[in-house]
């Protein structure tokens, strides 16, 4: 038997050839890349999804923070030019709907830690911050 022949398995039962094994290795790589794409399609649209989240609410908490300058000074709001009959009962509204977006701040800030997004973590909490302080200048009236 000659010593070359012992490297050369391409003969033998079951073993694949070096063609058959750089092909199996191009199959799983062509399926790892679409299982990756897959996800990275699912978690843009998830980032799309809170960014479009977060600006909604970042409107909606200025819209508050008008609303909580104007019920504080005792104006009416804009759009509201009759002061309301039951002035408690706009406060309490008002104050739900802080406490809303107050907690919400809260866990976004949470969630922003976990992903490393450290700026965002400390505009979450000053809103959330902001919030608490309305909240308390509506209870104190």
């Amino acid at each position: 038997m000659d010593p070359s022949d012992i490297e050369n398995t391409d003969d033998w039962l079951g073993c694949p050839t070096p063609l058959e094994t750089c092909q199996h290795q191009l199959r799983m790589y062509e399926n790892e890349i679409q299982e990756l794409t897959l996800q990275l399609r699912q978690e843009r649209e998830r980032i799309f999804k809170l960014v479009k989240m977060h600006t909604e609410s970042v409107k909606e908490c200025e819209t508050l923070r008008g609303q909580a300058r104007h019920l504080g000074s005792g104006e009416p709001a804009a759009g509201n030019p009759t002061p309301s009959r039951h002035p408690t009962m706009k406060q309490k509204a008002a104050i739900a709907q802080l406490e809303i977006h107050a907690s919400n701040c809260e866990n976004n800030a949470a969630i922003q830690e976990q992903e490393g997004q450290l700026e965002d973590v400390a505009n979450s909490r000053s809103n959330a911050a902001d919030f608490r302080q309305a909240i308390e200048a509506l209870e104190a009236e």
